[in-house]
Formats: C-alpha cells, sequence, structure tokens
C-alpha cells in the first residue's frame, strides 16, 4: 500500500537518484569545456591583427620586388592597353623579375620613372596632408589609384646601340636600317608627319614609343633633349605582362619580335613570366609566411604556459 505523504516513495523526482558528485562532475567538465573555448576563442582574436599585419607587410615586399598593380592613365598605349585621363582605365601587372637578370628587349611594354624632361600625360593632385597621402600611396600600390605623373608605359622600339629612325618607302619605322614588324600600332601619323632621326641608342638607355602613335608624347617628342629622347634602363620600374581587370580584358600582354631577332638566332624573353599570374599572388604569399609565424607564436606560448 502505497503512503500518501510528502516526500513518500511515490514522490521520486526525477533525477534524483543520481549520486551528487556524478552530477557535479559532468557540471565541471562542462565549465572546463566552455573555459577553454572561450580562452582558445581569445587567443585566435589577440592573434588576428598580428597576422593580418604579417601578412600585409609580406604582400608590400612582394609588390616592390617582385610585382606590382598599375593603373593605365592615359590612351597612349591603346589598343593594347585601355586608358584615359578621368576614366577608368585596365590594371595591369608589372612584373619585376625579368629584369633582375637582364635588360628590356624590343617589344617589350615596360613601365618607367620617366626623365625630368618629360610632360606628364596626366595631373595628379598633390596629398594635402600625410593621411591622403598614405591613403595615395596604398592606393597605387593596390593598382586602384592613378600612378605618378612621372610614370609612364610605352613600348621599348630600340636598345643601347641601336639606331632608329623613321621612315623607309612604305613609312615604317627602321632599327639599323631594317624595318619593324609592328601589328600592334593603333591610328598612326600621316606619313609626313612621321620622319625622325637617326638617333643611335646611348649605352644603358632605351628608345620607347606609345602603340597609339597619333597620341603619344613619347621618345619622339624629346629628341632635342640632353637624353636625346631615350629613357634609363635604371628608371624601368618593369615589365607589363597581365591584364587583371577588367575581367573580360584579362589576358597577358605579348612582346613580339618587332626586329625579327628570332630568326636571326638571337635569344630574346618570353612573353610573360609565372611571377604575377594572377592578382593574388603577392596576399597569398604573405599570407603563407604570416602563418607559419603565428603557429610558432602559439607553440611558444604554449610550452610557456605548461612549464
Amino acid at each position: 500500500m502505497s503512503s500518501d505523504r510528502p516526500g513518500g516513495p511515490a514522490d521520486v523526482v526525477p533525477g534524483d537518484d543520481e549520486p551528487d558528485d556524478e552530477r557535479g562532475g559532468d557540471a565541471g567538465a562542462d565549465d572546463a569545456s566552455t573555459g577553454r573555448k572561450a580562452k582558445k576563442k581569445n587567443s585566435l582574436l589577440r592573434e588576428l591583427p598580428v597576422l593580418l599585419l604579417v601578412a600585409f607587410v609580406l604582400a608590400l615586399v612582394v609588390k616592390t620586388f617582385f610585382v606590382q598593380a598599375f593603373f593605365i592613365p592615359s590612351g597612349s598605349m591603346e589598343q593594347t592597353l585601355h586608358g584615359c585621363p578621368g576614366c577608368t582605365g585596365d590594371r595591369v601587372l608589372v612584373n619585376k623579375v625579368p629584369y633582375w637578370f637582364g635588360e628590356p628587349e624590343p617589344g617589350d611594354v615596360v613601365v618607367f620613372e620617366g626623365p625630368d624632361t618629360w610632360t606628364p600625360e596626366i595631373d595628379v593632385e598633390e596629398p594635402s596632408n600625410w593621411f591622403t597621402g598614405a591613403m595615395l600611396w596604398l592606393g597605387r600600390t593596390l593598382g586602384v589609384a592613378p600612378p605618378s605623373e612621372d610614370d609612364f608605359v610605352k613600348r621599348v622600339i630600340a636598345t643601347e646601340g641601336q639606331t632608329v629612325q623613321c621612315c623607309d618607302v612604305e613609312g615604317r619605322l627602321t632599327v639599323d636600317g631594317e624595318p619593324l614588324d609592328e601589328p600592334y600600332i593603333f591610328e598612326n601619323m600621316p606619313i609626313e608627319q612621321r620622319p625622325f632621326g637617326p638617333v643611335t641608342v646611348p649605352e644603358g638607355r632605351l628608345w620607347v614609343m606609345g602603340d597609339h602613335r597619333s597620341a603619344s608624347a613619347d621618345s619622339r617628342e624629346h629628341v632635342g633633349d640632353k637624353y636625346g629622347g631615350t629613357i634609363g634602363v635604371d628608371d624601368v620600374i618593369g615589365k607589363a605582362s597581365l591584364i587583371v581587370w577588367p575581367i573580360d580584358r584579362f589576358g597577358v600582354l605579348e612582346s613580339p619580335d618587332i626586329q625579327g631577332l628570332e630568326a636571326t638566332g638571337v635569344p630574346i624573353g618570353g612573353t610573360s613570366s609565372p611571377v604575377g599570374a594572377v592578382v593574388a599572388v603577392p596576399y597569398l604569399v604573405g599570407l603563407a609566411g604570416a602563418v607559419p609565424l603565428t603557429a610558432w607564436r602559439r607553440r611558444r606560448r604554449a610550452r610557456r604556459t605548461s612549464a
């Protein structure tokens, strides 16, 4: 016969048959697990800024020495490269590696710092304070801001020791008396306005011209200055190798054999380099360098804690 008194056998509360120490153990384990998760989360949050900073610094190193994005500011290289003052032009990757081991060659599209006698093709408003200056520098590094007024992009036509002149009977440029094969020319000047030279390129310098011949202020416009219209090899920033923006124009920039050097057995460079194959390369390299560093810091901290 069952008892109706409170606390009798019929008043069994679910869970009361579990030992107090067992329930307390489960609660303690849950608390410990929660604490570990919170500690791990806080550790990751503390390390994230370091990871991002290291990745960014390494990316800048890659851009400084290996590859750099560049904004095309003018139409002097149409139709190879699109650009115009005040509009959204092509973005290209400028590969610096090929010129570590050699010099620019005929047919290469190069970005360079123009001589002080060259008139800028664009007007860039100078930053009014350090913050806007830093933002402009960062934008140029990432290829989303117009380049410096001193930066130009042209095609190499002749190198040191070569004599360039215009024109032959068909109106073509000649180098050392041989006509050039220039399939990239866009809107050439009337033949009666083309003649110049002859000009022999001095040692350590280059003769450069834009593909849009009727709209390019290049070496032809500066024949009378102290450099004879040429630019210094040391002023070349790198080789324009890849169009990365807009997406519908993504592709490799060719370096045609304009002087027929391959036919004469003279070795020339390829059309591109694997360095800078995609725009994300600098950031991937930066991240690859930052992750091991962060992992090392975490192991070191763990050893200190266990000691």
